[in-house]
């Protein structure tokens, strides 16, 4: 098992680790912004909260390894280093989005740096990542796949196959659940059949770790092993980290028509980003100069997002047909087959 002291990690991994979670804060909070307050078209589902558990995961990964996300993706990909000025104008629909304004919120991607796809079919990172981890095994190349799901997508069957195949095949694979109580506006409490979604680990012959999702070294040493596991190729884990969204399911929406103020309060007293800043002051770790320079530094940045997401044109009409087909002829295209 390796270690994560936060006194063995260094100041510059731990400042690293609060700037990804701030980059992921600030870059949901303005998102929310920029669709409820000016109008932005498109779904915006926030991770605003869960921003332990896409920073510790991913902190565990090397930049080759393979990242699948859900719906409520933003944060997987900050985490696994896509750049916020693509991020912010692919939100925009504009011709300088990571995916040239086509994806939007929902379907950012990057294959450059592995990340695979945030999506808006519940559980369909799932069998995208262990295709990447057959991939990685039965080249040799060593790399491993994390697929990110929530708790209501734990109900999907794809889950259940995948992690059959993976354990039967002992795939380079995390299983990685964000269990923030509530799929929409269902409790988990109410439509999930475990109080733990790791226990069903133990069907498939694999780990299930419980982590702390609100506690950003807690996620990273869960995730650190497990990798390690998967990489020697003693197979994949299923990890399930207890954490909060901060937002109802997508911008706009009141998540007090079905959970309490107290509730919501509870759990922004635990904040990850806010503890975990406490604890690297009062351990004396980082100097409070260097926290408030991450913090002027990542505000900046999401602001020099949203000006070139401003900034930037939308596609032209002739892209519609662009990264679709593949080698379609023209003349087919303009005779409508």
């Amino acid at each position: 098992m390796s270690s994560n002291s936060s006194e063995e990690l260094g100041g510059d991994k731990l400042l690293s680790l609060y700037r990804t979670m701030l980059t992921i804060r600030e870059f949901e909070e303005r998102a929310v912004h920029e669709v409820t307050q000016r109008g932005v078209s498109g779904a915006v589902h926030s991770s605003a909260g869960q921003e332990a558990v896409a920073t510790g995961v991913c902190s565990a990964l090397e930049p080759g390894d393979y990242m699948a996300s859900t719906h409520r993706g933003h944060g997987h990909c900050v985490a696994k280093g896509v750049e916020p000025h693509g991020m912010m104008a692919e939100l925009f629909g504009r011709s300088g989005g990571t995916n040239k304004g086509k994806g939007g919120s929902m379907h950012i991607a990057d294959f450059a740096i592995g990340m695979l796809g945030a999506n808006g079919v519940v559980g369909s990172s799932i069998p995208l990542a262990c295709g990447a981890a057959l991939k990685a095994k039965t080249l040799g190349t060593g790399e491993v796949a994390v697929a990110f799901f929530g708790e209501g997508g734990s109900n999907q069957g794809v889950l259940h196959e995948s992690m059959n195949l993976a354990s039967i095949w002992k795939l380079p694979v995390l299983f990685v659940c964000e269990n923030n109580l509530y799929a929409e506006s269902t409790p988990a409490d109410y439509a999930v059949s475990v109080t733990d979604i790791a226990s069903r680990a133990a069907g498939y012959s694999m780990p299930g770790v419980v982590g702390d999702g609100m506690d950003v070294l807690a996620v990273r040493q869960v995730a650190i092993d497990a990798v390690e596991r998967a990489r020697s190729g003693d197979g994949p884990s299923l990890l399930e980290f207890k954490t909060y969204r901060y937002y109802g399911h997508f911008a706009g929406d009141n998540a007090l028509r079905y959970r309490t103020a107290e509730e919501q309060d509870q759990w922004r007293a635990r904040d990850a980003i806010t503890t975990f800043r406490t604890r690297l002051l009062e351990e004396n770790l980082v100097p409070e100069s260097d926290l408030a320079h991450q913090e002027t530094l990542v505000k900046a940045l999401i602001e020099d997002a949203v000006r070139f997401a401003d900034a930037s044109p939308m596609p032209e009409p002739e892209e519609l047909f662009s990264d679709v087909y593949v080698n379609y002829p023209e003349s087919a295209l303009r005779a409508g087959l």
